[in-house]
């Protein structure tokens, strides 16, 4: 029989650590071997109790969850789902993506509430899938604070992109989204779209704080917005996001209700509207979505690109569309930026 993932659950508040230990314990798969009340606490029950996977709070005295993760990930590595309030704080949201956790999920909002009974799943299922990660390849991303900001003048914005890239991504992949951007030339003659697995909610606050440390203009996916030379566009694969076309002809952003693959749409989208001028890049992820899009990327004399299975923290997404046949390239993330870059010149 297989062993139950260990899971120690910190947080400051006494009533959420109960709350969330009976959803993990509700599930047999799980068992939750102890509770933290702060980061120092925490810390001390990771070398007692040698869980698989943390929950963790942001908010809390002594040593707050922030600092909490940059001394795990040093001293006592060991996936990490943050559950936070501070969702809208895009700071906070972007740091511990940036740091390496596998997940920031907001918590729910109260007692026995609604919020609660639909959060339970979600919980359960992102601990469980953090028990499989491939830990040596989460890393922080060192990066330093755009001097000037990124934003474009509204009244002369930079051109309409003749090239598009699309990264498509799930979980753990904001943290490599976040790496590549820092690395990729924002002259390249092209825009970037990101579907990627991340709230909706936290998605703006991200964009905002994301936006402040790379050269690239970063902004959260609207619907309607025109796709420009040197931006990037940040969307959630909980929504449908593809590629269009306004009333003018222009390519920009359509947004509309979740679909069962996001990815395969995102990436088919990409190719009806820029044939052989589309990129498409799968990242690390879950699941088999994107390789039948890659395949509708290649019929239009596109090129696409897996990261190498090998430096994935999942390698589940490029490994399906690898075995498919619809990958042009196979490439670490250390070459990544170069191939890009390559595949635009």
């Amino acid at each position: 029989m297989q062993e139950a993932i260990k899971v120690l659950v910190v947080d400051d508040a006494l009533f959420m650590r109960k709350a969330i230990t009976e959803i993990l314990q509700s599930d047999p798969g799980l068992n939750v071997v102890g509770t933290a009340r702060d980061g120092l606490d925490g810390l001390e029950k990771i070398k007692a109790l040698a869980p698989h996977v943390i929950t963790l709070d942001i908010d809390m005295p002594r040593m707050d969850g922030l600092e909490a993760i940059r001394h795990i990930m040093i001293e006592s590595p060991v996936p990490v789902v943050v559950l936070s309030s501070l969702f809208s704080d895009g700071a906070v949201t972007f740091e511990a993506l940036r740091l390496g956790v596998v997940d920031f999920v907001p918590k729910p909002s109260g007692g026995m509430s609604d919020d609660m009974d639909k959060a339970r799943r979600q919980i359960i299922d992102r601990v469980k899938i953090a028990s499989g990660v491939n830990f040596d390849n989460i890393r922080r991303v060192r990066m330093q604070t755009q001097p000037d900001g990124s934003a474009w003048d509204e009244s002369n914005p930079p051109p309409v992109a003749r090239n598009l890239v699309a990264l498509g991504t799930s979980l753990t992949g904001p943290n490599t989204v976040i790496r590549l951007l820092t690395r990729l030339a924002p002259t390249l003659p092209a825009a970037v779209v990101v579907v990627q697995e991340i709230a909706p909610q936290i998605l703006p606050a991200f964009a905002k704080q994301f936006d402040q440390h790379v050269p690239w203009c970063i902004e959260p996916a609207e619907d309607g917005r025109v796709l420009r030379q040197g931006c990037c566009y940040i969307g959630s694969n909980r929504s449908a996001l593809r590629i269009g076309k306004n009333e003018e002809g222009i390519p920009c952003i359509r947004l509309g209700t979740a679909v069962d693959r996001p990815l395969d749409q995102f990436f088919s989208s990409a190719a009806d509207v820029f044939a052989q001028h589309a990129i498409g890049v799968l990242l690390t992820g879950i699941g088999d979505d994107g390789a039948v899009g890659f395949a509708h990327i290649r019929s239009r004399g596109g090129h696409t690109i897996a990261q190498d299975a090998s430096c994935c923290v999942y390698p589940n997404l490029t490994e399906h569309a690898i075995a498919q046949g619809t990958v042009n390239t196979i490439v670490d993330e250390v070459q990544l930026p170069g191939t890009i870059e390559t595949c635009l010149s």
